[in-house]
């Protein structure tokens, strides 16, 4: 038998490269166009650095013969993986082709997941997932099922080790969510794609319910409703500029510390106008984020679920160069108050800051839990828990800023100095108590008001001393529950005075195989 020359081997290999970056051929990929969608390949271009690509199992083929598929066999097999780099820094991808079989996972396509992964954890990068795909391969039966477990497993044993980020850029249904739900963050596409564990088809033949793909899974459906997403994008260019804006806050991987940045921003820049942000009247909203704006480099905040829960604000923003993530009560939803969806957002955003070692600046003004029936029956109770347990549990540094309400069990909760807060401001509009002066007074002096000729003076009478005695911070301060009473707008430099002095910061839990958080 003789062997090839070099030249028909070349044109083999050419070949095939080139069957394979065709996907399911120039029909589909006309047809994904049409529908408003890249390709796996264009949407791997605009995400990683020019040129900076290297792919990976480019020629795997799946290995199933039953219901007609042995005719159907294209090299790459519904996913293209490999590695590149985000600003420089190194990043595992894989995006799935629905021009092929529509993306569907079979066992191939899995191994080929599982093998950049397993790559990622090895070396310590990241991982980004590009999901557009029809679910497991029904063809192949459990093997395909197999393949999804196999993924769930890495996500998991990946958590907290290095950052994984998820796009959804067209359909991910049935067992397929739960790779991304493992995730650290979800970007969604508006309009072409869609989330969940059952479609509308067999909703309305089990439930008799009627409802849309885009009002059961779409972007704004989990960016609003269930806080599955944290974050939607008008277009898929707009999404990818997302994950790659995302990433450069966060380290390569849980032993790093997050990238530095140089800072023109003067760290000793003070705002005038924060000593008027918080109204005199207690009463009064205010947006949180005018405040937090004010003190970060460069006024630039990357908020993360902006839509949802948004009695509180979570996001990133750097000091001085260096990232930090910030919680803050947001007064003008919900009075800021926490309730259950708030409690889940912030628990799981500060969990995430302390594994990857991103300092973490919490702005408190809470006048408490959310009350009702609602919240009761839903779970309060442990859903508040979790920001607690996250809290208590974090090492990283912790600087904390009261800037009006602190009351009753919030109190604790938001970053308190007996919580292992490391640094604690408040402004001198600090309210801190266990609870509001009108309610305090309705308790303390119950029976004087039942005997008074005029309740509502004595009621007046009371509250006025009520707030005279603990409605602002140099009780707290007294006892060195509060660090510093500063003024508002010395806020930045004393943000970053403390972080700065916190860098070499070094606490510890227990030793255990984890914790058992509130869930």
């Amino acid at each position: 038998m003789e062997f090839k020359d070099i030249e028909a081997r070349l044109e083999e290999l050419k070949a095939r490269s080139q069957q394979a970056e065709l996907g399911g051929g120039v029909e589909r990929i006309e047809r994904q166009h049409k529908a408003g969608k890249l390709t796996a390949r264009e949407r791997l271009a605009l995400l990683l650095d020019p040129g900076s690509f290297t792919e990976l199992d480019k020629l795997v083929t799946h290995r199933c013969h039953d219901f007609g598929m042995e005719k159907l066999r294209i090299p790459g097999d519904g996913v293209v993986t490999g590695y590149g780099t985000i600003d420089g820094r190194q990043v595992f991808v894989f995006a799935q082709d629905f021009t092929f079989v529509g993306g569907t996972l079979s066992t191939g396509h899995a191994q080929k997941i599982c093998k950049i992964m397993d790559l990622a954890m090895k070396v310590g990068a990241p991982v980004i997932g590009l999901n557009d795909s029809g679910g497991a391969r029904i063809q192949e039966g459990v093997a395909s099922l197999a393949g999804y477990a196999e993924i769930f497993l890495r996500n998991t044993l990946a958590s907290g080790v290095i950052p994984q980020l998820s796009a959804i850029m067209g359909p991910c249904a049935g067992g397929a969510v739960y790779s991304p739900a493992l995730t650290d963050f979800i970007v969604m596409v508006k309009e072409t794609s869609y989330m969940f564990i059952t479609g509308p088809e067999v909703i309305k033949a089990v439930t008799h319910e009627e409802v849309g793909f885009n009002e059961l899974g779409g972007a704004m459906t989990h960016n609003i409703k269930s806080g599955v997403a944290h974050l939607a994008a008008d277009t898929e260019e707009e999404c990818l500029f997302l994950l790659r804006e995302l990433l450069s806050f966060l380290p390569q991987n849980n032993a790093e510390d997050p990238p530095v940045r140089p800072c023109t921003d003067p760290v000793d820049r003070t705002e005038e106008r924060l000593r008027t942000v918080v109204p005199v009247n207690p009463n009064k909203p205010y947006d949180i984020k005018e405040l937090i704006t004010a003190v970060v480099d460069d006024r630039y905040f990357f908020e993360i679920q902006p839509l949802f829960a948004q009695n509180i604000v979570i996001g990133f923003a750097r000091l001085n160069g260096r990232p930090v993530g910030i919680v803050a009560n947001q007064p003008n939803y919900l009075a800021g108050t926490l309730d259950i969806n708030s409690s889940i957002k912030a628990a799981r955003f500060v969990r995430f800051c302390d594994a990857f070692n991103i300092p973490l600046v919490t702005f408190v003004d809470v006048p408490g839990f959310l009350p009702g029936t609602a919240q009761e029956y839903g779970g309060i109770i442990k859903h508040g828990a979790k920001l607690l347990y996250a809290y208590c549990e974090a090492t990283v540094p912790k600087v904390t800023v009261i800037t009006r309400k602190a009351y009753g069990g919030a109190y604790d909760v938001m970053s308190s100095k007996h919580i292992r807060g490391d640094i604690n401001y408040a402004y001198p509009t600090a309210e801190i108590a266990v609870m509001g002066p009108e309610a305090a007074v309705g308790i303390i002096f119950r029976r004087e008001l039942e005997a008074a000729a005029d309740p509502q003076q004595v009621r007046e009478e009371k509250a006025a001393e009520y707030r005279e005695k603990f409605a602002n911070p140099y009780v707290a301060a007294e006892l060195g529950y509060i660090d510093a009473v500063i003024d508002p707008m010395e806020t930045r430099p004393h943000l970053i005075r403390a972080l700065e002095m916190l860098r070499n910061k070094r606490d510890t839990n227990p030793p255990k195989k984890h914790g058992n958080i509130p869930l």
